[in-house]
């Protein structure tokens, strides 16, 4: 049987489930003069308590699988479902206008989303329109009589049809229920498949009509390994995909034998790998999955979790809790990456026609150094609780990296003369994600203790194409060879000046790019924690000096990604 579709596999594994379609629900308000205003104010009563309820399941979810912090935000939606002043508005509308509670609901809720939204130079009522916007579409949704989907009540088996997955959805998901997602856009690189890595389930992306075609309680596999999509499939199928299941993972019980190893290829030649993380929360996954470091603490979501700025001993116990709970093994920590698609509440960032390229990561905390400052002084304070690397973000240029050090410096000088304990043995490196950078390595490499390639970044802004941007996204071409030639000038750059050179971009973990990389040098690979095992099996099986002359062949004589592939598919079918 032909797949009924087919997208971008994005997390490994096989699941067979019924379709939970993730869709916002038809919220049109039409107003209606009504003559009994009492029946509509008991409905408006009914439509709150049963956004009460929603709520506080919601909360219970979000406390048990991501924790206090994150559940706070629907403390602050239960406030608004029980706030006097605009439910005591809303019903007074329905009394004194004689109209039905969704029109007066809508209005009401508008007018304040409207005034806190404008309220610019106050972070904290900005976000109360947010909450509100939240809550009058959960209260409308039950007066309307309409399903508003939330990922976190989810309490059967299924398989999650959504356009698209937002990080606070995906966040949202209970792997005990939520066997896999399929969505219609999106890539490899895009948060949600990177979260799904994380939260090791299968997903497919990109498949660009799912939403269309499948709906609630139809029967779905999802083969993450292939990218293939199957609806309502005979039980043939079903019992095909089921010992696929099966195989796969006995395949990983395989893999899991590797945990405790170091990584080495066939011929002894030691490589690292680590793994990338979000949160504290990310380091089960990294233990359990065997990885050698934390190649990339995304210090971000501390930011983005938040209704206001983390203070220095927020941050400081996290990054010590990283620190303490890989014992003694590195931690590349990256300072703060806010901005492009990544942005805050509280942190007001000019509207940009290219936020990509414009105003974010090193270039706001450079024009706001009370803030980087903090998070420098939350590092240097937690560094004796393990061994740090900490990593500049987007670097343009060398004055880019020595501005940041120089604050780095000074604020490690002034912990110091307060008598606060700050390791010696702090490396400070940074993200080559930029072509600049990348083309002046060997200028950088002289004053860097370490590069990681972020190819994430670095593959879209050579190849000038927006890898979420579906009629382009063919141009996002890890095995190009431009792209490698790239990636070896860089690591050869770092290993002249005997620095080394890791990769933290979904690259690292592509196991079609891992013998080119191999072959090129790379001293450390950073990936979702699920592919570490995967990969350390794969490199096991190669010969450095094979891959040595794949990468030579690859840059010097293949002049198309197709051509790379081909010849990486032929060497790998020799081990």
């Amino acid at each position: 049987m032909k797949p009924t579709l087919q997208g971008i596999a994005a997390s490994d594994g096989i699941a067979i489930a019924k379709v939970y379609t993730l869709t916002e629900p038809d919220l049109t308000v039409t107003k209606v003069t009504v003559e009994d205003s009492e029946k509509e104010v008991s409905r408006l009563d009914d439509a709150l308590a049963a956004s009460i309820k929603d709520v506080e399941l919601i909360k219970e979810t979000a406390l048990k699988n991501l924790g206090e912090e994150e559940a706070q935000v629907f403390d602050a939606h239960l406030m608004v479902l029980s706030d006097p002043e605009l439910i005591g508005q809303v019903k007074d509308s329905i009394t004194s206008n004689k109209v039905n509670a969704e029109s007066a609901l809508k209005e009401v809720t508008d007018m304040f989303i409207s005034i806190f939204a404008g309220m610019e130079d106050n972070p904290y009522m900005q976000e109360r329109a947010a909450d509100i916007r939240d809550v009058s579409k959960r209260v409308l949704a039950h007066l309307l009589g309409v399903k508003i989907p939330s990922p976190a009540t989810i309490k059967d088996e299924v398989i999650i049809v959504a356009a698209d997955l937002t990080p606070s959805d995906t966040a949202q998901l209970n792997r005990q229920y939520v066997k896999a997602f399929v969505t219609d856009i999106g890539g490899r690189t895009s948060h949600s498949a990177i979260m799904a890595r994380s939260l090791e389930i299968p997903a497919i992306v990109g498949t660009k009509e799912v939403t269309s075609i499948a709906k609630d309680g139809d029967i779905i596999i999802v083969d993450g390994l292939s990218g293939d999509v199957f609806l309502n499939p005979s039980e043939e199928v079903i019992a095909e995909y089921r010992a696929k299941a099966e195989a796969f993972a006995a395949q990983q019980a395989e893999w899991e034998k590797l945990k405790d190893s170091k990584t080495y290829t066939k011929d002894g030649h030691q490589v690292e790998l680590a793994a990338n993380i979000g949160t504290p929360k990310d380091l089960e996954g990294v233990v359990n999955n065997g990885a050698e470091g934390v190649g990339l603490y995304r210090t971000e979501f501390l930011y983005m979790d938040s209704h206001e700025m983390p203070t220095e001993e927020d941050q400081f116990e996290a990054y010590k809790a990283v620190l303490e709970g890989m014992n003694g093994k590195p931690v590349v920590v990256r300072t703060m990456d806010i901005g492009g698609d990544k942005e805050l509440p509280y942190l007001p960032l000019p509207h940009e026609m290219n936020p990509f390229l414009g105003y974010r990561a090193i270039r706001i905390s450079l024009n706001e150094p009370e803030m980087f400052r903090t998070q420098l002084r939350a590092l240097l304070r937690a560094s004796v609780y393990g061994k740090l690397r900490i990593m500049f973000p987007m670097i343009a240029t060398l004055n880019d990296f020595r501005g940041a050090k120089a604050l780095l410096e000074e604020e490690k000088a002034k912990l110091i003369a307060e008598g606060v304990a700050v390791s010696d043995d702090i490396q400070v490196g940074i993200m080559i994600e930029i072509p600049a950078a990348a083309v002046l390595a060997h200028q950088f490499a002289k004053e860097v203790d370490f590069f990681s390639i972020g190819t994430n970044d670095l593959i879209q802004y050579t190849m000038a194409a927006d890898r979420m941007n579906e009629r382009v996204s063919y141009l996002y071409q890890p095995y190009n060879p431009s792209i490698l030639t790239l990636i070896k000038h860089v690591i050869d750059s770092a290993h002249k000046e005997g620095k080394w050179a890791g990769m933290c971009g979904e690259m690292a973990g592509d196991q079609t790019a891992v013998p080119l990389l191999v072959g090129l040098g790379l001293d450390e690979f950073s990936m979702s924690a699920s592919s570490v095992l995967k990969t350390r099996s794969l490199i096991s099986k190669l010969t450095l000096s094979d891959m040595q002359a794949l990468a030579a062949k690859a840059i010097n004589e293949c002049a198309t990604v197709e051509e790379v592939e081909a010849l990486v598919a032929e060497a790998v079918s020799k081990i």
